[in-house]
């Protein structure tokens, strides 16, 4: 590891990845500009006067080698089925942190089934640092803990609480959020953790939530990662997510007549939004919500924030959830994002 703690994004040209690379830059943090494409990788590095360095994730030589000198290494190119893994693979090996803003049920189980190698070789593997996991993670720990002795978790995820006005002609989605969502999305089936085994469902279940805003709305199950790092994180048995079902994942749209992503004032637009609901051995529930700035706002905060705990020293070796290495807190940490019991 290099005595002088760096960081480096992976997928910095893409949508995500340049908010990410420009926050990291402007808190002051050592960065390095990559990706795949030479030519674009460059220019970055020159516009925010920057080191860059261009490699594929295909060639383990040529990814280990760029990882000299690097502290952390902060993946944000999805899909993320194509990038995790060898990422994954160069950074427990030559000793530096893993992070990524993935929301891929897969790439969860990857980063876990990890756990063994990177606690020896002292490095942290965390999936999901931005919307998702980090405010459905901390919201799930914060609520278990008002229930003694928990065995059941529903999350309910809100990707956008706006008026219809506000919300008319909205872009919620960047054109690499819509492939890394979309693509296998059928490979998995609807998964759900009971007694602490992952299953498929024969269709999805469907429930209702109340977010605070119109009464309750309905949602849908969904694969996600929370899976995985709830069950980590609070050790509880059975658990399913629901995502609001006015607002479909964008399947069959046509990229190439979509803008990169949401502008500026489309990301101020609105909150996001998390119920957890947490039954305990007695029976007793309790309910918490998290509410967040909207998802590309919390990440580009959420992602840096965690690299700059880890830049400083601040790690559990191992896999870890955000919850599992920085507490429910977490969270409450990025933008002005508040958690209410309910």
């Amino acid at each position: 590891m290099s005595a002088t703690p760096r960081l480096l994004v992976y997928g910095a040209t893409g949508y995500t990845g340049r908010l990410v690379a420009e926050h990291a830059k402007e808190s002051g943090l050592d960065v390095v500009v990559a990706g795949r494409n030479p030519e674009r990788v460059t220019a970055l590095g020159e516009e925010l006067g920057l080191e860059s360095r261009a490699f594929p994730v295909d060639d383990p030589a040529l990814v280990r080698e760029a990882l000299a000198g690097i502290t952390v290494v902060l993946n944000v190119a999805g899909p993320f089925r194509h990038t995790a893994r060898p990422l994954m693979d160069a950074a427990i090996d030559r000793g530096v942190h893993y992070l990524d803003t993935t929301a891929e049920y897969d790439v969860f189980a990857t980063a876990r089934s990890r756990h063994a190698e990177a606690t020896a070789a002292g490095v942290m593997v965390m999936s999901g640092v931005g919307w998702d996991v980090v405010p459905s993670d901390g919201v799930a720990a914060h609520t278990a803990a008002r229930v003694a002795d928990p065995v059941s978790l529903r999350l309910a995820l809100k990707l956008l609480s706006a008026t219809a006005e506000e919300a008319e002609g909205l872009n919620l989605f960047s054109r690499g959020s819509i492939i890394s969502a979309t693509e296998g999305i059928g490979d998995l089936g609807v998964l759900v953790r009971t007694d602490g085994e992952i299953v498929a469902l024969p269709e999805p279940r469907v429930a209702s939530f109340d977010f605070g805003d119109n009464g309750p709305e309905e949602a849908v199950s969904a694969s996600m990662g929370d899976l995985i790092t709830s069950h980590y994180a609070t050790g509880i048995p059975t658990i399913e997510v629901y995502v609001q079902a006015g607002q479909p994942l964008p399947i069959d749209l046509d990229l190439s007549a979509l803008p990169d992503g949401p502008t500026a004032t489309e990301r101020q637009v609105g909150r996001s939004k998390v119920v957890a609901e947490v039954t305990g051995r007695d029976g007793s529930v309790a309910r918490s919500l998290i509410d967040t700035p909207t998802g590309y706002r919390f990440t580009q905060l959420s992602s840096v924030e965690i690299a700059r705990r880890v830049l400083a020293g601040s790690f559990t070796p191992g896999f870890q959830s955000p919850s599992s290495a920085y507490g429910s807190g977490l969270a409450l940490a990025v933008g002005d994002s508040y958690i209410k019991d309910l």
